[in-house]
Formats: C-alpha cells, sequence, structure tokens
C-alpha cells in the first residue's frame, strides 16, 4: 500500500506531461490551444467494455517504443491474460515473461527468467540512471498516468460528465498530446532539449520528450493502419486500462447494484402500501 501511494503521488506530481521537468507554458503571445480532439472509446459510459483487439496493439506499442523509457511498476506480466483486458493466453504470457531477464537477488546468479507473477522489468536500474539518460528528466511511471491527468473541459459543459460517466480524459488527454506534436507559435523561443505541443497542460507549451510516435513505426500486420493517430489511440486505451484494469467489472456490479436499489424500493413501497392500506390517515 505504502508503495502504490508513493507511485500515484509521484504520477500527480510528475505527470503534467508523459515527461516531468524540463517543461513550461507558453505564456503570452496570441497563441490559442485548438481544441481538444474528444474520442469516441469502446470503455467510456455506463456500459463501456475494452476493446481487446485494441489493448494487444496498445501493450504492441508500449513494448516496442514506451517502455525504452518508461516504468511500469503496477503492471505484472499475467495481468494480460486478465479477462477484460487484453486477453493473451497463460501460454502467450508465460512465454513472454520468459523473454525478459529479471534481476532476483534471491537467485544464485542474481538474475533469472521471468514468470507471469513478475512486475514489468523497469528500463533502468535506478531512478538517476533514469534521469541520467533522459537529460534530466525523469520519465513517469505509465502505471497510473491515465487516471492523473484530463482534458480542460469549460463551464457547462463538463456538468454533462455527471450524466454520462465520462471518465475518459485521461486517455483523450494521452491521445491529443501525443498527436499534439507541432512547429511552435511565432515568437515562442523554445530551448534547447525541449519540443513545442499544442496539447500540453491543455494550453500549449514546450516538454522534454520528443515526439515518440510516427507512421508505419509498429508492424500492427494489417490489423490496423499505422499511424500516428491509431497507435496514440492505442496506447492510451492500453494506459487507461493499465491505470483501471477492472473498469468492466466495477461498472457491471454498480449497475447491478442500481438494479437492486431500484427492485428493492419497489418492493418496500409495496409492503408500505399493504402495511398502511388499512389504517386511516
Amino acid at each position: 500500500m505504502k508503495k502504490l501511494n508513493s507511485l500515484i503521488g509521484a504520477a500527480l506530481i510528475a505527470a503534467s506531461g508523459l515527461v516531468s521537468g524540463g517543461a513550461y507554458a507558453a505564456g503570452g503571445g496570441d497563441f490559442k490551444a485548438p481544441e481538444p480532439t474528444l474520442i469516441d472509446w469502446t470503455f467510456g459510459g455506463v456500459f463501456g467494455t475494452y476493446d481487446k483487439a485494441q489493448l494487444q496493439r496498445g501493450f504492441q506499442v508500449f513494448q516496442e517504443i514506451c517502455s525504452s523509457c518508461h516504468s511500469a511498476e503496477l503492471f505484472s506480466f499475467r495481468m494480460l491474460s486478465k479477462e477484460g483486458g487484453p486477453e493473451y493466453s497463460e501460454e502467450q504470457v508465460k512465454a513472454l515473461a520468459a523473454s525478459y531477464t529479471i534481476q532476483d537477488p534471491e537467485h544464485i546468479d542474481g538474475e533469472r527468467s521471468g514468470v507471469p507473477a513478475d512486475a514489468w522489468p523497469s528500463p533502468f536500474e535506478t531512478k538517476q540512471d533514469a534521469i541520467d539518460a533522459n537529460g534530466g528528466v525523469y520519465p513517469p511511471d505509465f502505471s497510473v498516468l491515465a487516471k492523473a491527468r484530463n482534458v480542460p473541459q469549460k463551464f457547462p459543459n463538463w456538468i454533462g460528465n455527471y450524466f454520462t460517466a465520462y471518465q475518459e480524459g485521461g486517455a483523450d488527454y494521452i491521445y491529443n498530446l501525443l498527436t499534439g506534436y507541432n512547429e511552435p507559435p511565432e515568437g515562442v523561443d523554445v530551448g534547447a532539449g525541449t519540443y513545442w505541443n499544442d496539447h500540453f497542460h491543455g494550453t500549449g507549451g514546450t516538454l522534454a520528450m520528443a515526439q515518440p510516435l510516427y507512421d508505419e513505426m509498429v508492424d500492427y500486420e494489417g490489423q490496423a493502419p499505422e499511424t500516428v493517430e491509431q497507435y496514440s489511440k492505442d496506447i492510451a486505451a492500453f494506459m487507461m486500462w493499465l491505470a483501471e484494469p477492472d473498469m468492466t467489472s466495477r461498472k457491471a456490479l454498480g449497475f447491478n447494484v442500481l438494479m437492486f436499489l431500484f427492485l428493492f424500493a419497489g418492493l418496500m413501497y409495496m409492503v408500505k402500501r399493504k402495511l398502511w392500506s388499512n389504517v386511516d390517515h
């Protein structure tokens, strides 16, 4: 629990973008950030569920691109076979885990092949190694990042979220950030080692992470378009699942509880009518 709280706290502090530090808002000028694109996610709404194929593609993007810099300390291999998630077979998960070397001080050799119960290995041995390898900036952990961000919504638009059960703000933010790399506005000085993004912080600004995705960068083998937009959707969906893998079961439980309460209220009303039907008022 202590480790979970520290990770969540670190994500909330560090997740001002997908990379913390080395970033600042545009400040002044005539630049007006474009309205964020809100994706029609399959997991949106009261009855939404994750798309297994999309999560598998998102995991592929994470594995091939993102995991070289970002850790995911709350993510274990066996989660990939979890119902409602990517749903890889147990054999596939075992083979995947075994392809990674896990540092284990209790093992005679100090390391061993991975097993499904292992956490996803960090790309760096220490936090300082990660900072040194990324120009003095620590790439935040991916575990709960999708729950730490949101897209800005003006009043009264956000009021409708209470009725539509909108909770995809983190995924929307990640998608817009990954597709928001652009040339800086006129008059904005982008320092060395920083990059302009139209959607950083929802207002536009620079961050220390260079554009990570390009067309035809990840081979989907014909399963989906190999574009920045598609990659961004898939990794955003995967990160949402990573942050809340039990969303589908939670929604189902919530719906069942509401149905029970409505039924119970109806029964109590009929009992009340029966008990008081012959009593003068």
